[in-house]
C-alpha cells in the first residue's frame, strides 16, 4: 500500500478535485522529495534543535501564483529557516471548485494560495523557487485531497490535526470525521516514512486564539500528537501561543518536552515551536515591533526550536511582503535578546511548569486511559470534560471561561466540566480572588483579550523596546 492509497481517497476523486490534473505516482513523489537538494523541515528542526538555536518562520500566502511566488523570493531575503503556503479558506473547507472559480475571476480575493487548483506543478515551482523549505498551514478538517497535492508538490511539513483544524474552524463537523481524516493523514506520513521521507507535522496548540489556557492548548496537542504516533509519524512540531505573560509562556514551552517523554515513544521527534501573540494586536508600529521583538525572545528562553514571527502591520490587516521580512528580521532580534541579562524569576517558571503539566495530566489522563482513543476525545467534548473556549463548534461546549491575573497570566475563571481537581480550582481561584470583583465581567474579559492595548501590555512592549539587548526585563 502506498501513501497515496492510506489517504483512502479515490483516485478519481483527487482527479476531480485537481480539476482533472491527475496526480504523479505515489512512488515518484516520494522520489522527488528524496532526491531534493535542499533540506527537509524535520532536518531544519533537527539541526537548529542540536545548535540550540531558534528558526523564524512567517505566514504567508497570496492567490495567484506569480505573486506567490513573488512573496516567498521576498521573504527569503530576511532569512527565515522555513517558509509557509498559507492556504485559502475555499480550499481549507474542501470547496476546490469555488476556490478554481475564484483563482480564474479574480485571484487577489483569496485569503490564501488554493494549492488543489494550482496544482502539484506550480506547487513544486514554489518549492523550487526558493532555498528554504516549506510548509502547509490552512486550518481544514477534512485535509486529505490538500495533503496529496502537498506531498506530490514536494512539500516537507503539513500543519493541522483533528481537534485544532476542527473546533476553532468549523460550525458543525463532527469530532469523529475530522478525527478520521487526520487518521488518514498521519497514516500516510507513517508510510512516508518507512520509504525515507520524514514529514514534519506540526500540532496547531494556538485554537481559538483568544485568552487559550496553557493546559488546554497542551492538552489537545498532546492528544493529537500520541494519535499521530500511533500512526507512525515521526517528526512531531508542538506549537503553543503566546498569552502574554513571559513566565508563564516559558513555562509551556518547557512542558512540552516534558509531556512529550511521558507519552510519546522515544523514536518521536518532537520540536516546541511559538506562535507569537495571536490576538489584538497594538496600531502604534514601534509598539507593535516591541511585541514581535518580545515573542523571540519568549520563544528562545523557552526552548522553542521554531518562532511564527507576526509583524508590525497586524492591527491593519494582511501584512504585505516588506512587512513580513521586516517581522522576520525583528522576531530574530528578539530570539538574540536571550543571550542577553534577562530577568526572568525561575522559580515562578518552575511553579508554572508545575501547574500547567499538572492540569494536563488531569484533563488527558482520562481520555488516554479507554479503549478507543477517538471515541474517548469526542465523549469529552460533548461532556466538556475536554473543552475550548471561545469555540465556532456546536461540538464543543465552550463553557470554560477563561481571564487574567494582574501581570498577564491566563487562569480559569470558570473551568465549566473540566475534570480538575479541587486543589487546581483552589489555585485558580485563589490567582483571581479579587480581580473580577471590581470589573464588569464583559468589559473583564473584553479588556483581556485587548491586553497588548491596555496600559499593562503596553508597559511590556514598550520596556523591551527601551531596553534594547541588555537588561531586558519580561512582564
Amino acid at each position: 500500500m502506498s501513501w497515496l492509497d492510506e489517504l483512502d481517497v479515490g483516485r478519481g476523486e483527487l482527479d476531480t478535485a485537481c480539476g482533472g490534473a491527475e496526480l504523479p505516482p505515489a512512488a515518484e513523489s516520494v522520489a522527488y522529495l528524496r532526491a531534493s537538494r535542499k533540506p527537509a523541515v524535520a532536518q531544519v528542526l533537527r539541526a537548529a534543535d542540536r545548535e540550540a538555536r531558534t528558526v523564524v518562520q512567517p505566514r504567508c500566502g497570496v492567490g495567484g501564483h506569480a505573486p506567490m511566488l513573488g512573496l516567498l523570493r521576498t521573504l527569503r531575503g530576511a532569512r527565515p529557516g522555513v517558509l509557509s503556503v498559507t492556504i485559502d479558506a475555499y480550499t481549507r473547507l474542501g470547496r476546490f471548485g469555488t476556490a478554481r472559480r475564484v483563482l480564474d475571476a479574480e485571484p487577489a480575493a483569496l485569503n490564501g494560495y488554493p494549492l488543489v487548483a494550482h496544482g502539484w506543478r506550480r506547487g513544486r515551482e514554489l518549492n523550487e523557487a526558493v532555498r528554504v523549505p516549506l510548509e502547509i498551514r490552512h486550518g481544514s478538517p477534512d485535509a486529505r485531497v490538500l495533503f496529496a497535492v502537498a506531498i506530490s508538490s514536494g512539500i516537507s511539513s503539513f500543519e493541522g490535526g483533528g481537534i485544532a483544524y476542527n473546533l476553532p474552524y468549523s460550525k458543525d463537523v463532527p469530532l469523529a470525521r475530522s478525527l478520521r481524516a487526520w487518521q488518514r493523514v498521519d497514516a500516510a506520513c507513517g508510510r512516508l516514512a518507512e520509504d525515507g521521507v520524514i514529514v514534519d507535522r506540526e500540532l496547531f496548540g494556538t485554537l481559538t486564539a483568544v485568552l487559550v489556557p496553557p493546559s488546554i492548548s497542551l492538552a489537545v496537542t498532546l492528544l493529537e500528537a500520541v494519535a499521530a504516533a500511533r500512526e507512525g509519524v515521526r517528526c512531531l512540531s508542538i506549537a503553543y501561543p503566546q498569552g502574554g505573560d513571559a513566565h508563564q509562556d516559558v513555562a509551556a514551552l518547557r512542558s512540552i518536552r516534558v509531556l512529550a517523554r511521558r507519552h510519546l515513544p522515544a523514536s518521536v521527534e518532537v520540536y516546541p515551536v511559538l506562535h507569537e501573540f495571536m490576538g489584538v494586536f497594538p496600531k502604534d508600529l514601534g509598539t507593535a515591533d516591541a511585541l514581535v521583538r518580545y515573542g523571540g525572545l519568549v520563544a528562545r528562553l523557552g526552548g522553542a526550536v521554531k518562532v511564527i514571527n507576526k509583524t508590525n502591520q497586524e492591527a491593519a490587516g494582511v501584512p504585505d511582503g516588506p512587512a513580513n521580512a521586516h517581522g522576520i528580521r525583528t522576531a530574530a532580534r528578539g530570539v538574540e535578546d536571550a543571550a542577553a541579562c534577562v530577568d526572568l524569576d525561575e522559580a515562578r517558571v518552575r511553579e508554572e511548569m508545575y501547574w500547567i503539566q499538572r492540569e494536563v495530566t488531569e484533563l488527558v489522563d482520562p481520555v488516554l486511559q479507554g479503549d478507543s482513543l477517538f471515541d474517548d476525545i469526542a465523549a469529552a467534548f460533548r461532556a466538556g470534560t475536554l473543552d475550548i473556549p471561545f469555540s465556532a463548534s456546536r461540538h464543543a461546549r465552550s463553557a470554560v471561561l477563561p481571564a487574567r491575573e494582574p501581570g498577564g497570566a491566563i487562569r480559569y475563571l470558570d473551568p465549566g466540566a473540566l475534570p480538575f481537581s479541587p486543589g487546581t480550582r483552589r489555585f485558580h481561584a485563589g490567582r483571581l480572588r479579587g480581580h473580577r470583583d471590581a470589573r464588569n465581567l464583559l468589559e473583564g474579559i473584553t479588556a483581556d483579550i485587548n491586553y497588548f492595548l491596555t496600559e499593562e501590555g503596553r508597559a511590556s512592549t514598550t520596556s523591551l523596546r527601551a531596553t534594547g539587548a541588555t537588561g531586558v526585563r519580561t512582564p
